[in-house]
């Protein structure tokens, strides 16, 4: 099981669609998937009510910071993957989220706002690496970009990046308006009709790139993941409330 959260403590960067898409290709390729869902609006959420059943997807909404590691014991083993859907705010669950996941990612769209907050998160991280004296998987995904055009503003933020050492996904999440309309019809991606939305190859494309990449990540940062007290806190705690259910 792999845990992955979404964050940037700035609102409309992105987060709710980068999980969404990767939560769906997942589905796409076999496996289960758990979206916890901590943004106050709701998204995936309403996603989900829109869309037709699927044993092996399910969100939960209303995750906090009080409840995030009871949510993550619960789906211990009986998941393939957690992804967290952090909200645009709340300093807390961002740096809980971040010490509970095998990998953080944070999605940046092209402008200078977008820039600072994703620097809020890599730097709550280095916090949390600090204090925990462990290592964080993450990286940066750039998001809403244009399949033609690469702006001077995405430029800038990619140096800003690149300055801090900080890892990018080498696949951005190009603008495609198959996206945007998921959240108002519903639906999974490799079951839309190819007939009825536009580019709807390139965007599966995409999005199965995007996938693949992030699962490389995972593979890579295993060691480290393993590593991480505050996850193995989480799951060990699991362990002693099963053995202590079988004992009596």
């Amino acid at each position: 099981m792999a845990v992955i959260s979404f964050a940037n403590v700035k609102g409309g960067a992105g987060k709710t669609t980068t999980a969404l898409l990767l939560g769906m290709d997942l589905i796409r390729q076999g496996y289960s998937v758990a979206i916890l869902d901590a943004d106050p609006q709701g998204w995936i959420a309403t996603w989900f009510a829109l869309s037709p059943p699927n044993e092996r997807f399910t969100v939960t909404s209303g995750v906090t910071t009080a409840n995030l590691p009871g949510h993550l014991r619960r789906l211990h083993n009986s998941v393939d993957h957690i992804l967290v859907d952090l909200s645009g705010a709340g300093d807390v669950l961002v740096a809980l989220a971040a010490g509970l996941s095998d990998l953080v990612l944070v999605p940046v769209q092209g402008c200078a706002l977008d820039g600072r907050g994703a620097a809020r998160v890599l730097e709550l991280i280095q916090y949390v690496e600090s204090n925990a004296r462990t290592r964080i998987n993450h990286a940066v995904v750039l998001n809403r970009v244009s399949a033609i055009v690469t702006t001077n503003a995405i430029r800038n933020v990619m140096t800003m990046l690149a300055g801090r050492g900080v890892p990018m996904l080498q696949t951005a999440i190009v603008e495609r308006r198959v996206y945007r309309d998921l959240f108002d019809h519903g639906g999974f991606l490799h079951e839309l009709d190819e007939a009825k939305v536009s580019n709807l190859a390139q965007a599966r494309m995409n999005a199965e790139s995007f996938s693949d990449e992030v699962q490389a990540l995972l593979i890579s940062g295993q060691e480290a993941s393993l590593a991480a007290p505050y996850a193995r806190f989480c799951y060990q705690r699991e362990s002693r409330s099963n053995l202590a259910a079988h004992a009596v």
